[in-house]
């Protein structure tokens, strides 16, 4: 073997070692984008609770002017029109200046009527979650 063949097997990379670096790369890359996936979906879980946060005090604020919660069938949206059978003079919205359709997953919120623990009339938004269907563990509701 002379001096000059024996250069040019040295001065490339090995399979093994070419192999080696596209392994660590495909696992660095594949912690990145789990790390990515999670941190997205704690943001947008963040973002529907201060979402729903804002919506609660939005009815809060239209049961103090009108005198009751909306109903189920008039929903959220009579924080922003106002409602045919609001009493004359009691409706002071739009509650909310900003349309708040649907969740960071582009679902519609779910406004219910409800009764609290004693009886008396409630409310409930929920975000259906990033699973989009509800009544499974990782809809939203907020802590009352």
């Amino acid at each position: 073997m002379t001096k000059r063949t024996h250069r040019r097997r040295r001065r490339g990379f090995t399979l093994m070692e070419i192999l080696l670096v596209l392994a660590i790369l495909v696992v660095l890359g594949s912690l990145v984008t789990v790390g990515y996936v999670q941190v997205q979906k704690n943001a947008y879980m963040n973002a529907a609770r201060t979402q729903i946060k804002m919506l609660d005090d939005a009815v809060e604020l239209y049961r103090l002017g009108v005198g009751k919660y909306p109903s189920g069938e008039q929903g959220i949206e009579a924080l922003r029109i106002q409602p045919p059978d609001a009493p004359v003079g009691k409706w002071q919205g739009p509650y909310l200046k900003t349309d708040v359709a649907a969740d960071p997953w582009g679902n519609a919120y779910i406004y219910e009527e409800v009764q609290d623990q004693y009886g008396e009339p409630s409310f409930q938004i929920t975000s259906l979650g990033p699973d989009g269907t509800n009544g499974t563990p990782d809809d939203i509701r907020p802590v009352k």
